[in-house]
């Protein structure tokens, strides 16, 4: 058991699991308020475009509720819930997006500080090619 245990605690504190979990965490949390956007913000307009419309609410009914004589319901309506399909869509398009510019952003900051790091390696080099080129003409100059 304790070998289970410390097993499980090198994997839990591993920099992996950790970066894991926190990514899955800050994920559910972003894909909440990109939800929100899109329900609060972009929604709307799209209803308003589309006639006043709760563009959330775009559906085809494909079978109206039933009721039977005294009014108890028999059977519950079945629809086709489009505006909930496209916002869904908006949601991953967004997201999407969102993680493409990050993504980006970040390997052009990794190439702009690859090519950082191998200026500064070419500088060292440079001046130690320099300073044995001085070193040569200087053994050349004291022969003669």
């Amino acid at each position: 058991m304790k070998k289970f245990l410390k097993e499980f605690k090198d994997f839990a504190v591993k920099g992996n699991a950790v970066d894991l979990t926190v990514g899955v965490i800050l994920g559910g949390a972003f894909g909440k308020i990109i939800s929100s956007f899109v329900a609060d913000i972009i929604a709307p307009p799209i209803g308003f475009i589309l006639g006043g419309v709760n563009f959330i609410d775009l559906k085809i009914n494909l079978k109206p509720e039933s009721f039977d004589a005294a009014g108890t319901l028999i059977g519950p309506a079945i629809n086709i819930n489009i505006g909930l399909f496209l916002q869904n869509v908006l949601d991953f398009i967004i997201i999407a997006l969102i993680i493409f510019f990050l993504v980006k952003m970040i390997t052009n900051l990794k190439k702009k500080l690859k090519l950082e790091a191998a200026e500064v390696n070419n500088v060292d080099k440079l001046s130690r090619d320099q300073v044995l080129l001085t070193e040569i003409r200087d053994l050349l100059k004291n022969r003669k």
